[in-house]
């Protein structure tokens, strides 16, 4: 198996140390030179110009799917030119009062190459494949919905 490291770093500096005035911002290192500003989500006194966790879990749901999707496709002899998704978390309360995402709908468009689109029913079936074996989907517990056109 494998291990997948990210390294968070988060310091105070000079601000206050109470819940309306200590920043949110902090990094996310992945290693190799990647680094992410994040902070909480503006709802949660975050900033704005920074990733937060809700988008990036958000984000990493439907980069996995589409990775997914894109190695079934090439394994099934069916050629993607274009890939995009407009991925949606929804935040609320669970059944025990919690706030968690409760579902991540998917909306991908996809470009197919001349003479490679599956039908309809085919491509229904691609995506359906690759929500089950899509890692991060099977490691979640909210709902994951995928909106075909």
């Amino acid at each position: 198996m494998s291990e997948h490291i990210a390294t968070l770093a988060w310091k105070r500096g000079e601000s206050a140390f109470d819940y309306k005035s200590y920043s949110r911002n902090h990094t996310w290192d992945f290693g190799q030179g990647t680094i992410v500003s994040a902070s909480a989500a503006t709802d949660y006194l975050g900033d704005a110009a920074c990733v937060d966790p809700e988008q990036a879990f958000v984000a990493s749901l439907s980069s996995c799917h589409m990775l997914t999707f894109l190695a079934i496709a090439a394994m099934s002899k069916i050629t993607v030119e274009s890939y995009t998704d407009r991925a949606v978390g929804h935040l609320a309360k669970n059944d025990s009062g919690k706030l968690v995402i409760t579902r991540v709908d998917l909306y991908p468009e996809i470009v197919f190459a001349d003479g490679s689109a599956p039908s309809p029913k085919m491509l229904e079936r691609l995506h359906h494949k690759a929500h089950e074996e899509c890692f991060l989907a099977n490691s979640v517990t909210c709902e994951i919905v995928t909106h075909l056109p």
